[in-house]
């Protein structure tokens, strides 16, 4: 199981949980477990099929160049991270 740290943007549609342990092995499977079971957490996350560009995902601690396709193992730690901009 992956263990996903959810960003305090998305926590209302998880019941304030911080934090939730899904079984996954990749991104993309692990955003379909989590539509399953807090439904409407992928249209927060995704748009035409893809992150949004104002999140960014990280795995076991590095910022991730394959996103969705990203491998997990067991007890990999995943955190949608908000994308901040600014000059």
């Amino acid at each position: 199981m992956a263990i996903v740290f959810i960003p305090s943007l998305l926590r209302s549609l998880t019941g304030g949980q911080g934090q939730v342990e899904v079984p996954a092995g990749s991104v993309r499977e692990l955003v379909d477990a989590l539509e399953e079971r807090y439904p409407g957490i992928r249209e927060r996350l995704f748009e035409n099929d893809r992150l949004r560009p104002t999140f960014s995902v990280a795995v076991d601690g590095q910022v991730s160049a394959r996103r969705l396709n990203q491998k997990l193992e067991p007890g990999s730690e995943v955190h949608f991270l908000p994308v901040i901009s600014g000059g």
